[in-house]
């Protein structure tokens, strides 16, 4: 068994222990956004919005690796119990298959083909194309910080994670997501002055970054494991509160991820903690293993939940509890209704942030990231469910939306409802596509923003999409067609031919559907859409105010890239 899985069994992912809490009232978050009426009179949150507080951030492992993709680790990390060999059904470290069909990078494993006769093929974090499609996720789906998860970087993981923490910079820098250090110590021994020594000589200069997360005008970074009662975290209470202050001194928020037992006691946390967790910027209580279904989350709610944002808010702390899709190999997610009660309890209970458990997180199934939506794309010989395990049919971004859903009702963009609003498939059909829909598809017109003019496929589609007709004929019209992993592509009505986005301005040329022909339809808050091209990642604008091409080269969203979607 090699080390790096021999630490993933004693990791935090597998602290389950016994809750305990008492009920209290809480008092309403101090963000300016829509929370339930409660009757507390405790003090309000510490924080005002940051890069945390107000925000959704998402653990992000970082940690899978191949035979061949050149990380100093040289092996199958994470994907193998035994990372000298490929994964295969007897020699496995995961317990659900990602949706592969964005990787430009692929490696071979020892599974069986899929279902639908594809190769089975797994990414490896350490291409630089396989974090910047997750945080282009990230940024289409409305995700606001990723916490970079760093173990013990001391031993030989710690070149490649030393390595992966500048490609999630990089990453994180050109899609416009926020990204902080998350120390996990479990199992690091000689921590106390370790920690020190790795910020001041190598994370800290992260923090030099446009990228880089701050709260209350202060770099965050996050320490988990204090406080854990099990041999994996034996830090006494006196080293624990050495390194939160010592972070302190060096002009940080720190985040704690600790025990779900903090305030009530109980076999999960040590004695004699309780300084060390109230000395915490924000704090984080781990739920991985103490929830599984919707009652389970009321029940925290009601008897932990109120209990510890009363807490936070006596004591000035953030309260940031953890959200969780399910583990999918055990059949938790009920098609998103589990994780949607979450973001229901914890932004009616006043939380200041909440923190997704996990983006990445395949070695648990625990994962938001975009998944095998059906046993056709997932190994035959594999075991693997897919997303549709309870017969509902589910896109492989669901998690995706429904974490973009959960952030705008916590930030009051949407009323807090205890309904799901987001649908399992986008397009509405029974089954999610697996290769892209040929279909009539809606019937649609783009009005630009910036000129309140109509996009036109110029000269019957032989010439370039402008914005600067004033009323919808044919050349106005598209087809608003489901590409599948929840994009979509138009095809215009002016040749029955798909538009086509890169480098140059957008055109209604091609006769096939690949993924220059494919686009993201980002919904804004004031009712209209933006279009983010697959194939650069960049949004589609009316040029110089509509009077040029429309080109898909920009990277935020401003007047120039929103559009009114016409449907009749």
């Amino acid at each position: 068994m090699s080390l790096s899985h021999r630490r993933k069994i004693w990791s935090r992912r597998r602290v389950v222990s016994t809750a305990a809490g008492g009920t209290a009232a809480v008092a309403l978050g101090a963000l300016g956004v829509a929370k339930a009426a409660t009757t507390s009179t405790a003090s309000p949150a510490a924080s005002a919005a940051g890069d945390v507080v107000g925000k959704i951030t998402v653990g992000y492992q970082g940690w899978f690796a191949a035979k061949g993709d050149s990380a100093p680790i040289n092996g199958w990390w994470h994907w193998s119990q035994d990372m000298s060999k490929a994964p295969s059904p007897s020699n496995t470290g995961i317990k659900a298959w990602p949706d592969m069909r964005e990787y430009a990078h692929s490696y071979q494993t020892g599974y069986a083909n899929l279902g639908n006769g594809q190769p089975a093929t797994l990414f490896s974090s350490y291409d630089q194309q396989t974090v910047d499609t997750h945080f282009q996720w990230m940024k289409q789906y409305g995700i606001d910080t990723a916490a970079l998860q760093r173990f013990n970087p001391v031993g030989g993981e710690g070149p490649t994670r030393d390595a992966m923490a500048t490609k999630v910079r990089s990453s994180a820098e050109s899609h416009g997501v926020k990204f902080y250090i998350m120390y996990d110590v479990s199992g690091w021994t000689t921590m106390q002055s370790e920690i020190k020594t790795d910020w001041t000589n190598k994370m800290k200069a992260h923090t030099a970054s446009s990228a880089y997360a701050a709260q209350n005008g202060k770099p965050v970074v996050c320490i988990w494991g204090f406080g854990f009662n099990d041999n994996n975290h034996p830090f006494d209470a006196t080293a624990c509160l050495d390194v939160i202050n010592w972070f302190k001194s060096q002009g940080c928020y720190v985040v704690g991820g600790i025990p779900k037992e903090w305030r009530t006691g109980g076999q999960g946390t040590r004695t004699g903690f309780s300084d060390v967790y109230h000395a915490f910027n924000m704090i984080s209580p781990w739920m991985v293993g103490a929830i599984g279904n919707a009652g389970d989350s009321d029940n925290y709610y009601q008897n932990v939940n109120l209990g510890d944002q009363a807490e936070c808010n006596a004591h000035g702390i953030d309260y940031q509890p953890c959200v969780l899709p399910g583990d999918v190999s055990v059949r938790q997610r009920a098609h998103g209704d589990f994780m949607w009660r979450q973001f229901y309890n914890m932004v009616r209970v006043g939380a200041q942030g909440i923190y997704i458990s996990m983006f990445d997180e395949f070695n648990e199934g625990n994962q938001i990231a975009k998944t095998a939506e059906t046993q056709a794309t997932v190994p035959t010989d594999s075991g693997f469910l897919a997303l549709d395990e309870d017969g509902t049919a589910c896109s492989s971004d669901y998690y995706l939306r429904l974490t973009g859903d959960g952030g705008r009702m916590l930030k009051g963009q949407i009323a807090l409802t205890a309904t799901r609003p987001t649908q399992p498939v986008v397009s509405g059909g029974t089954t999610p596509p697996t290769s892209p829909s040929t279909g009539t598809g809606t019937v649609v017109s783009l009005r630009a923003g910036i000129n309140n003019d109509y996009v036109t496929a110029d000269n019957a589609g032989a010439a370039a999409l402008i914005a600067n007709r004033t009323a919808i004929g044919q050349w106005e019209q598209f087809d608003l067609l489901d590409a599948g992993s929840g994009n979509t592509a138009l095809r215009s009505h002016a040749n029955s031919r798909y538009v086509t986005a890169g480098s140059s301005p957008l055109i209604a040329d091609s006769t096939t559907l690949g993924r220059a022909q494919t686009f993201t339809l980002v919904h804004n808050t004031d009712g209209t859409v933006s279009l983010l091209a697959i194939a650069n990642n960049q949004y589609v604008t009316a040029e110089n105010a509509g009077a040029a091409a429309l080109v898909a080269n920009r990277t935020a969203i401003g007047p120039w890239e929103k559009f009114t979607l016409v449907t009749d």
